[in-house]
């Protein structure tokens, strides 16, 4: 079961996998974080509301408001009351442990929805092993 929430910034959206077993607000955190990495969301951006997100994700609002106060203790996200919720303007830093728990996290959805579509693991990694090829051909 997939649910997603628009973000004023142009094409993110909050999808939320209920079969993943990572905590709704878990997820919420990681996809702000990994759309800033990204570049999708950048500083000044403004998320939706608490109310948007939890009415168009079918959420309680206190999960929302758990994954954003997360976040502006962080820093990740600035909280200006009666304006909204902006991304601030900080560089994420993870620790080790998170790190590889987000990239855990990656690898699992990858290698399940790969799955879904009838990959195997060793066609997975093939892939990905002429990917990092390509990649490191053009940076030459």
């Amino acid at each position: 079961m997939r649910k997603a929430a628009k973000v004023e910034a142009a094409s993110f959206a909050f999808r939320l996998d209920s079969h993943s077993g990572v905590p709704v607000y878990r997820q919420i955190i990681d996809q702000v974080q990994a759309a800033i990495s990204a570049g999708i969301l950048t500083v000044g951006d403004q998320l939706p509301t608490v109310r948007q997100v939890a009415v168009d994700l079918v959420i309680n609002p206190n999960t929302v408001s758990r994954a954003y106060r997360e976040m502006e203790i962080r820093g990740t996200v600035d909280t200006q009351q009666g304006s909204g919720t902006f991304i601030a303007d900080k560089k994420i830093e993870y620790a080790k442990g998170e790190r590889e728990r987000q990239l855990g996290q990656l690898v699992r959805e990858f290698v399940s929805r790969a799955g879904s579509a009838g990959f195997t693991v060793e066609q997975l990694v093939k892939a990905l092993g002429e990917l990092s090829f390509e990649i490191d051909s053009k940076r030459r």
